[in-house]
């Protein structure tokens, strides 16, 4: 099974090495990735997830705007049918993560996250899906 993961900068957030080298380890993981480029809506994002028929969104956000964009990301989705699930990455404090996941967030990696931490979560988001 591939699994397509979209990744995406939604915002003004134009810090992009980070979303790079995780597109780049989910490749080396054998995952088909498809990067929107920066400066992303939550409206855009949504639609090119569900043309490019992906298993997963990855959103990178280090502009502090997490608990804004990435719940309209996935009220989005949500909006268009879709339930296809949402993980974050990057600067969210710890007093966050049980919110972000009450708005339908499935996982959040912070600084230091590993590449098996990160290729587990997603594989697993995707196979309990199946």
């Amino acid at each position: 099974m591939s699994v397509r993961v979209l990744v995406a900068k939604v915002g003004l957030d134009g810090h992009d090495r980070g979303i790079k080298v995780v597109a780049r380890l989910l490749r080396d993981a054998g995952m088909e990735v498809v990067y929107t480029g920066l400066f992303q809506t939550p409206e855009t994002v949504a639609m090119a997830a569900i043309q490019e028929d992906v298993d997963v969104v990855g959103l990178s956000m280090l502009s502090g705007a997490h608990m804004t964009l990435a719940p309209l990301v996935v009220e989005a989705l949500r909006e268009r049918g879709s339930d296809i699930p949402v993980v974050l990455g990057g600067i969210v404090p710890p007093r966050d993560l049980d919110e972000l996941k009450a708005l339908g967030v499935s996982a959040v990696f912070g600084p230091g996250a590993s590449a098996h931490e990160i290729v587990s979560a997603i594989t697993s988001i995707v196979t309990s899906r199946s």
